[in-house]
């Protein structure tokens, strides 16, 4: 890739059947690209969603000895009393927020927009939903945790108070261990309507996805992006 690496590559996009009336904007983790997921939401399409999985930009993490790889913010450590990156992680909300304002462009309103994410990407996409003043029609968080939920509280929540979560995690997961998806939901139900929020864990599932968990994605988006034409 030649140039600024920040200007990521152009998002990987599953292109509606038909008409797009809503989208989904899903963000991968770590390391990755948007192209794994963009197959696997292919795997899942419904005929009237767009489904946008953009990349990362590229950036040394300090927790992988400052190696420069794809990655939303930097990860500092991986214990729930890790110092975190306050400045990337709202540098990078910002750039979510303005992916979802060209789609409002685009002509689907944000509250036919799903924000989602696995890891650090799912992360990023609860922070961008809390913080943001678009109304979302929902947050899918894969294997991930809440970043800087110290300074996030029931009065900085902007328009998504009513926002439905469905929140996944694998109990086998060496890499964000369960326990931090549980402090996450119990967090988000302090600030939020806890009747929207879901919390599915899956036996022997690593820090992966599963195809149990791909069919729970496609039923909360059908859910929340229902045909409306």
């Amino acid at each position: 890739m030649c140039g600024n690496n920040m200007s990521a590559p152009l998002p990987a996009i599953v292109p509606a059947a038909r008409k797009a009336t809503a989208a989904v904007i899903f963000l991968h983790g770590l390391g990755d690209t948007g192209h794994g997921w963009a197959e696997a939401m292919a795997g899942i399409r419904t005929p009237h969603v767009k489904y946008i999985c953009p990349h990362a930009p590229v950036m040394p993490v300090s927790l992988n000895m400052n190696m420069a790889m794809p990655s939303w913010f930097d990860i500092i450590g991986l214990s729930p009393d890790a110092e975190e990156d306050e400045t990337g992680i709202k540098k990078a909300a910002e750039s979510i927020k303005a992916l979802i304002d060209q789609e409002v462009k685009n002509g689907i309103p944000s509250h036919r927009i799903v924000l989602g994410g696995f890891s650090q990407g799912g992360a990023l996409s609860l922070y961008t939903a809390l913080t943001t003043h678009q109304k979302l029609a929902g947050v899918v968080a894969l294997s991930c945790w809440l970043p800087l939920r110290n300074s996030l509280s029931k009065a900085v929540i902007g328009s998504n108070k009513e926002i439905a979560i469905l929140q996944c995690h694998g109990e086998a997961d060496p890499l964000v261990p369960l326990i931090f998806g549980c402090l996450t939901v119990e967090k988000l139900k302090t600030m939020l309507n806890p009747n929207n929020i879901t919390f599915k864990t899956y036996p022997r599932m690593p820090h992966s996805a599963c195809p149990e968990e791909m069919m729970d994605i496609k039923q909360f988006i059908e859910k929340q992006l229902p045909p409306i034409d």
